[in-house]
């Protein structure tokens, strides 16, 4: 599909899933089979661009990866919107998980309002439920847990200490996303306000991809068991009594291996411009 004749573009800001391709929305995929062009994040899945992505649209990695490798700044994520919505182009910004759980959707939204560009916001399986649920982890279980909060720990002031009492105190179930890092630090926060002993811990490698891997343990038992322990990103960190029902209802085995799903930008980038060049043999 290809705009024309000065036709102002459209934005669809869509979520991917947490890494299963069959985990995307249906919206989303038909959002994929008509784009013109897809700027996508490190978090996608590779399956889910060969097997959704209209074969004549242009992908384009925008990928961040925090503390390590190369990342997209997002004023260059901003300004490659705007200037193929300008072209008339239809345009999927297609994020990991759901875009708007721990994602930048807020500046992208500002920038798009900014230019009058019309945007449509597709939400998708954010990582907390499809890890959880592939790690056989009912969030809510009933007599465990009446609430979920999601949090992030990625450096030390993003929770404030006065909230970690109250974090230890809670029976909610505490979710944190791009937490792996400083897993340790969440540990030493929750014991040092007395978190109760019947919490558990479980950080999930990978979650809901064939490399998925489950790591659990006693919140006061995770230091002897797990320290200096490099977890592969992305990892997310679940902890609360619900835990405890992971070795129960644990329905999908640890990979054997233990390997990098998603890809670095630089490879990701090169596998799309080979398929996308196999595409062209073919036709």
């Amino acid at each position: 599909m290809s705009n024309a004749n000065n036709i102002q573009g459209k934005i669809i800001l869509a979520a991917a899933g947490p890494g299963d391709p069959e985990l995307i929305t249906m919206k989303a995929a038909c959002c994929l089979q008509t784009a013109d062009i897809v700027l996508t994040d490190r978090l996608v899945s590779p399956e889910i661009l060969n097997r959704y992505v209209n074969p004549a649209a242009e992908v384009i990695y925008v990928g961040k990866q925090c503390r390590r490798g190369n990342s997209t700044p997002q004023e260059t994520i901003n300004e490659l919107m705007v200037q193929f919505a300008q072209q008339g182009k239809l345009v999927v910004r297609l994020k990991g998980g759901d875009v708007s759980i721990f994602s930048n959707i807020l500046d992208e939204l500002q920038v798009l309002i900014q230019n009058n560009i019309p945007y449509e916001i597709v939400p998708g399986v954010t990582a907390a439920l499809g890890a959880a649920a592939y790690a056989g982890i009912p969030l809510t279980a009933r007599g465990y847990a009446t609430a979920v909060r999601l949090l992030t720990y990625y450096k030390s002031d993003i929770v404030p200490d006065q909230y970690w009492e109250e974090l230890a105190r809670t029976s909610d179930t505490l979710v944190f996303y791009m937490s792996a890092e400083t897993v340790e630090g969440i540990v030493s926060k929750l014991i040092r306000y007395g978190v109760a002993q019947d919490r558990h811990i479980a950080v999930i490698e990978q979650g809901t991809t064939p490399l998925q891997q489950v790591h659990t343990s006693g919140i006061y038992e995770f230091t002897n068991k797990f320290e200096g322990y490099s977890f592969i990103s992305p990892s997310l960190v679940i902890v609360g009594k619900v835990v405890a029902l992971h070795e129960q209802f644990a329905w999908l085995a640890n990979a054997s291996v233990r390997e990098q799903y998603f890809k670095p930008m630089a490879s990701l980038q090169s596998n799309i411009n080979h398929n996308k060049k196999a595409h062209v043999s073919r036709a």
